[in-house]
């Protein structure tokens, strides 16, 4: 283990100790100590899933990229080890940034962005960025190959590669921001992991504002292909990518030697205020699994303060339905995690607020909803509230605008700002929600959208659910509820 992964496991344990857990996360991946962003390295290898993490274990802030890792035997119960990459090398002494796995013959190669300051920060800065590799046997303990690909000349931006075997052949996806600012995915191919073509440009010239594409994803689902990514530089539109960036896909068809033809434009693949740079890689089963980061850059980030940072989205499965939407919904296996089941049916709400003392610290709700029988202004949830409502997280139906809304205006601490999808056009409207302690994801009628938002309650304050109607009545047919155990083995 070199002395630079030895410093980062040492200072994570340090800092753990001075921790406040108040926020910390039952049911989702998060740092011990210290900051989180993108997963990386999303990989089944050997009959365990790794998962990485970009991670910087001195303090709870960004800083020089670290590879946080953790494993799992069914994808519910996780153990932490060590620090899999710390930047210690001249190609990538200022960070290893995000990038992905392969199992290459039994050896688990990690494939990453080696990252340089060369001088100056913001506007000014001039950084290094070239894709490097790092290979293990054990799956634990990894030794630096160096750089694998370099980018042209005078390109700074050029990352987040993704890498896949078909056919015989390595490929990889890279982001970059070329000298015209226009962000592009590359894709290039290799026969060894070591010395890579470039095939063609991918992608470009998304929408006249993107600047940057950045961690990229490419894979088959259904009978199409679907490039996933995270664009910077969207301006909002509408109810349309409202955070400082965006995550989302497009759908196409592509096969080795061809250009990828594109069936459906981009579209926003989680409505939440903290969904960032989604990765997928296939379960033991072959369905494809996503991670994606429940945080936003430049977001309030109430945890610092106690001394760590950054959360994963539950780990969910992506389905590609008749319209050529991607779905996400929360993968069946989490259902191990249950315990203390609750049931309600029929319950009418009418101009009221309705406790029902279901604990909403770490819970999941399967709600169902007769819209045909709702006809309230405003109608729906309060989660991870307080039994007079004044602090909640509302999830409601505004029957004026025709949206589902999730609105943090009441939730706690700092945090502020509603987001929305259209009302689906069905009589029964369905919800499936969890509640952590520092974040809410919902998935509406079997995923057909996903919101992934964080929240902070004020504390100390009980944390229940609420339900509300205002100006008319709601008609709740179904409300299921169960506490959640911890994944952390």
């Amino acid at each position: 283990m070199s002395t630079a992964i030895k410093k980062a496991n040492q200072a994570v344990q340090e800092l753990e100790k001075i921790t406040n857990k108040q926020y910390y996360p039952h049911f989702h991946l998060a740092p011990l100590s210290g900051w989180m962003n993108d997963p990386n390295g999303l990989i089944y290898f050997k009959g365990q899933y790794h998962v990485f993490y970009q991670h910087h274990p001195y303090d709870e802030n960004w800083g020089p990229m670290h590879w946080g890792h953790a494993i799992s035997d069914d994808l519910v119960t996780w153990r932490r080890l060590p620090i899999a990459l710390a930047p210690d090398q001249p190609c990538d002494k200022s960070g290893c940034f995000s990038g992905s796995a392969v199992d290459n013959n039994g050896e688990l190669s990690l494939i990453y962005t080696g990252h340089i300051w060369l001088e100056g920060q913001g506007k000014q800065e001039k950084i290094r960025q070239t894709q490097c590799l790092a290979t293990s046997k054990d799956g634990i303990h990894f030794e630096k190959q160096g750089t694998i690909i370099k980018p042209n000349d005078g390109i700074m931006h050029f990352r987040d590669p993704k890498v896949w075997q078909q056919d015989g052949q390595w490929w990889m996806v890279v982001g970059q921001r070329d000298l015209d600012d226009i962000g592009q995915i590359l894709l290039y191919r290799s026969d060894d992991l070591r010395s890579w073509t470039l095939d063609h440009v991918l992608i470009s010239n998304i929408d006249p504002n993107v600047y940057m594409l950045e961690c990229p994803d490419f894979f088959p689902l259904g009978d199409k292909w679907v490039l996933m990514f995270s664009p910077q530089g969207m301006q909002a539109k509408g109810y349309q990518y409202r955070n400082l960036y965006q995550s989302g896909y497009i759908v196409g068809n592509w096969q080795p030697g061809q250009q990828f033809s594109i069936i459906k434009p981009f579209q926003e693949m989680d409505f939440g205020h903290d969904f960032y740079a989604p990765q997928s890689f296939l379960a033991a089963d072959g369905r494809r699994i996503m991670f994606a980061w429940m945080d936003m850059w430049e977001s309030i980030m109430p945890s610092k303060k106690d001394k760590w940072m950054g959360s994963l989205t539950l780990p969910r499965e992506l389905i590609l339905d008749r319209n050529n939407k991607v779905r996400n919904r929360p993968i069946k296996e989490l259902e191990m995690l249950r315990e203390k089941p609750k049931s309600l049916t029929d319950i009418v709400v009418k101009d009221q607020l309705k406790n029902t003392d279901i604990e909403s610290i770490s819970c999941e709700l399967e709600v169902e909803i007769d819209l045909s029988q709702s006809n309230a202004e405003r109608f729906g949830l309060q989660l991870s509230a307080t039994k007079d409502g004044k602090q909640a997280t509302l999830l409601y139906v505004d029957l004026q605008s025709n949206r589902l809304v999730l609105d943090r205006s009441l939730s706690g601490l700092e945090l502020k700002g509603y987001r929305t999808v259209p009302l689906p056009k069905t009589k029964t409207l369905t919800l499936h929600i969890f509640v952590d302690a520092s974040s809410v994801e919902v998935f509406v009628n079997r995923g057909l959208y996903s919101f992934s938002s964080r929240i902070y309650p004020k504390l100390p304050a009980r944390r229940m659910v609420n339900l509300f109607a205002e100006n008319g009545t709601a008609k709740i047919t179904k409300l299921d509820s169960w506490q959640l155990k911890s994944i952390y083995q």
